[in-house]
């Protein structure tokens, strides 16, 4: 908790052009996004506790290829997920500091992690 996972999706929300209020979806588990070209769908799992629990819930429906999923907690319920395209990770740093791993788990996550290779960010 307070890994900044809710600031980092934000992030990722301006940067895909949301400019309305974007809120953590802790109670209410699930936000929705209308992009031009996409739907986003922005999971906290948090307070599941059992993948089970949320075999009726429709969500299933949100994992497809029109569609990004951020998913926050999904240790949570992974035997209940599909495979990620791209994982990433916020581990504390120096200070108040964060450190960012992102890593692929597939080529389609590995084509959509290509421009932010093609920066000159350290690895």
């Amino acid at each position: 908790m307070g890994a900044g996972k809710t600031a980092l999706i934000r992030g990722i929300l301006r940067g895909l052009g949301v400019t309305g209020t974007i809120r953590s979806p802790t109670y209410a588990l699930l936000e929705i996004y209308e992009l031009s070209r996409l739907y986003c769908y922005h999971f906290d799992f948090y307070r599941i506790n059992s993948p089970e629990s949320l075999e009726d819930s429709g969500f299933r429906e949100c994992f497809r290829s029109d569609s990004l999923c951020l998913v926050e907690w999904p240790e949570k319920v992974s035997t209940w997920l599909p495979p990620a395209d791209v994982a990433l990770m916020l581990e504390p740093a120096a200070g108040a500091g964060r450190l960012l791993q992102v890593r692929h788990t597939s080529v389609h996550g590995m084509k959509c992690l290509e421009p932010l290779l093609a920066t000159s960010l350290p690895r």
